[in-house]
């Protein structure tokens, strides 16, 4: 099984950068309950969470992560 937290890591160190990716997640009060935000958008990635400028997140509500068109990771 691959974990989003994977995924991003190898994003930013393999790829060199997270500014192709689209980052699906749970975000309680958007519409629908789903935020998607550009890899650009992260500051950094920690153990359990990832950081935006504005926010921190888990990666357990990351339901999606999308690189260059291409599904990367799906939860459902």
């Amino acid at each position: 099984m691959v974990f989003p937290r994977e995924v991003l890591n190898e994003l930013k160190w393999r790829y060199d950068s997270l500014d192709e990716a689209e980052i699906t997640y749970v975000h309680r009060g958007a519409p629908g309950d789903i935020m998607t935000i550009k890899g650009a958008a992260i500051v950094a990635l920690g153990r359990s969470f990832f950081d935006t400028g504005d926010a921190t997140i888990p990666y357990h509500r990351i339901v999606r992560i999308i690189w260059k068109g291409t599904l990367v990771f799906g939860k459902y």
